[in-house]
């Protein structure tokens, strides 16, 4: 059972929040600041002692019978009541070290990978991945874990155990890290109609976390269109289903022959303005709730952009990292023979997305090609021997920096001189930063899954060249700050603290938590242009609202992706070779299209140029217009 705790020991609210979530993010139960401790260690369950020793001072627990066997009991110890501690003193004395210290701000970070509870009794501190105890974190066996050296360096000497190591790829490979913790956040709406809307989608998939945020988001931005035509409802109930979901098997045998079976996905979301278009993603968190919402976002981003396409989005949780060319042929074959009588140029064209690249696209087309028997058509994504622009990989990542431009003239600004944090270091990510600075704009921050990298002197063109050496080497981030001496990496944070004038956020969906929205209005930003789907958090973007932080958002900013793979597939474009200049040029005039589209649609419904969710609204009054048009004239289908 979780006892209470609080911040009273903070200065601001702010703190107090930061420290509870962080708290609360890692498992530590805190009550009370300036409250006592108690640090004692056992020597290790490979000394006959161990399983008999104390780790933390307290009475023997049984276990309720109410309580399920696999329910974790977290307790905070502090003064123990005078009865108890007469009980204690009658217990055997062990051999053991003890300190006792006064809980302080700071270790909440420095113990953020431990946690407390009950083992045979006897309350003791484990690790939060490997749900281990004892000597078997230390690197040196024979240290004192109740030390200056566990107090100052616990979390490095932790994570460089090989038992640590061993636990955190268990835990990556595990599937049971996928399931949700959190209860769904439920916006409250204005009107009982959008809410039912709302409602509905609860009902039917209430385990997809992720889907049903974006659902929310979207009638969130349709309600004053929903009053004013109840036909909508209708429209937005059928919409919000998919025409057809693909789930399937993926086979697949590694470089030992052994055989391994990923899960597979393709949802087709609606196809009323023309054939799908949606990228592939490869990556472990991969699941139907994370489908489902990229197929939602990319309908909505497709219906925005000046082509008439519909959406569509899949993957597998199968990770290409640390795998052979030879082992991610043969999961992209197997996964192209399961789905490709679902593919063709008037059906459904896949793209890029996290974890397929290059590569990846061409052992996909060369597998579609070899079934399919033609070569009509092609997958959006980098052309690999095929003529056409070579700007495919650039497009999604400059039309960002296009469009941050397009707002920032509105307010008679300009890029040049503001302070940008980007994060990730994918393709997105290294051309922001390669436009921005084009732009005269300082980029300070990249970031990858186990930290941040900053850079006070900003980037240049052969800084971003080191990133991508590092990045193709699959090296940490790190490497960079032993050479550029002004640079510094931090591990397990967000680059969202550092003062920057415009973030963007190119990693993942829901990358910025409430804490991070916090730290961003610290920081001075007053623009968020997203470059990855759904960045923010529903917590996030309260925040980020009330503090007039003006969100430029991914169906709009991030549709350059979507302009270039069209411009690719024109048969004008096909055959001739466009220079990069002709290329920018049209993403973006395709980019002041949307970015026009957007705004007029906002103030068509009420909402002012100046207000920080116009754009938000204004992109998807103007995507669902365009598919409810189409939807209504198809008549029930």
């Amino acid at each position: 059972m979780l006892l209470p705790f609080g911040g009273s020991g903070m200065n601001t609210t702010m703190d107090d929040i930061n420290l509870i979530q962080q708290a609360q993010r890692h498992h530590l139960v805190v009550r009370q600041l300036g409250e006592e401790i108690d640090l004692e260690i056992g020597p290790g369950d490979d000394d006959p002692s161990f399983g008999n020793s104390t780790l933390i001072g307290g009475p023997p627990r049984e276990p309720s019978s109410e309580e399920p066997d696999d329910t974790k009991q977290m307790v905070m110890v502090s003064q123990l009541p005078s009865d108890d501690q007469d009980m204690s003193r009658t217990q055997p004395s062990k051999r053991k070290k003890k300190v006792v210290k006064r809980w302080r701000e700071e270790w909440a970070d420095t113990y953020k990978w431990a946690y407390v509870d009950v083992k045979e009794g006897t309350a003791r501190i484990f690790c939060s991945v490997c749900r281990e105890y004892g000597r078997k974190h230390r690197r040196n066996p024979y240290g004192n874990e109740g030390s200056r050296n566990m107090q100052m360096s616990a979390l490095e000497e932790h994570n460089n155990s090989l038992l640590h190591k061993e636990a955190l790829r268990l835990q990556m490979a595990s599937k049971d890290k996928m399931v949700p913790d959190k209860p769904v956040y439920v916006k409250a709406l204005m009107s009982k109609t959008a809410g039912s809307i709302v409602d509905t989608a609860l009902k039917r998939d209430p385990h997809e976390l992720e889907f049903i945020q974006s659902v929310q988001e979207a009638v969130h931005a349709l309600e004053r269109v929903i009053a004013k035509n109840a036909h909508y409802v209708n429209i937005m109930e059928r919409l919000l289903e998919p025409e057809r979901t693909i789930i399937f098997r993926v086979p697949w045998a590694d470089d030992r022959g052994e055989t391994h079976v990923n899960r597979g996905y393709r949802v087709q979301f609606n196809q009323a303005l023309g054939p799908c278009r949606g990228g592939i993603r490869f990556h472990p968190s991969m699941n139907l709730s994370i489908c489902k919402f990229l197929g939602f976002e990319q309908t909505l981003k497709n219906a925005l952009s000046p082509y008439k396409l519909g959406g569509a989005a899949g993957g597998s949780d199968f990770d290409p990292k640390g795998k052979s060319d030879n082992e991610i042929m043969s999961f992209c074959q197997s996964f192209m023979n399961e789905i490709y009588r679902y593919l063709g140029p008037d059906k459904d064209l896949p793209s890029e997305e996290i974890g397929v690249g290059t590569r990846e696209m061409g052992f996909l087309f060369g597998q579609y090609r070899r079934i399919a028997g033609h070569f009509q058509g092609s997958f959006t994504g980098p052309r690999i021997f095929w003529s056409g622009s070579s700007l495919r990989t650039e497009a999604t990542g400059y039309g960002l920096v296009f469009f941050a431009q397009l707002i920032l003239s509105d307010m008679n600004k300009e890029l040049k001189g503001l302070r940008c944090a980007v994060s990730g270091s994918g393709k997105i990510a290294l051309h922001v930063l390669e436009k921005l600075i084009a732009y005269g704009a300082v980029p300070i921050t990249v970031s990858d899954s186990k930290g941040y990298l900053v850079d006070e002197d900003g980037f240049d063109y052969l800084k971003i060249s080191f990133l991508r050496d590092i990045k193709s080497q699959q090296r940490s981030l790190r490497d960079y700050s032993k050479t550029y001496a002004r640079s510094k990496y931090f591990d397990e944070a967000k680059p969202w603290n550092e003062r920057c004038d415009i973030a963007f956020p190119c990693a993942s969906q829901n990358e910025i938590e409430q804490s991070d929205a916090f730290n961003l209005v610290n920081s001075g930003c007053r623009i968020l242009v997203e470059g990855s789907n759904m960045p923010c958090t529903p917590e996030a973007v309260d925040v980020l609202r009330k503090a007039n932080v003006l969100i430029a958002p991914a169906m709009a900013a991030g549709a350059g992706g979507v302009v270039a793979g069209e411009l690719e597939l024109n048969h004008e474009c096909n055959l001739l070779q466009w220079s990069p200049e002709d290329f920018e040029s049209k993403l973006q005039e395709a980019m002041k299209q949307i970015y026009q589209r957007a705004l007029k649609a906002a103030t068509d419904f009420g909402y002012q140029k100046d207000n920080p969710e116009a754009l938000v609204h204004g992109a998807v009054i103007s995507a669902f217009l365009m598919i409810a048009q189409a939807m209504t004239d198809q008549g029930c289908v």
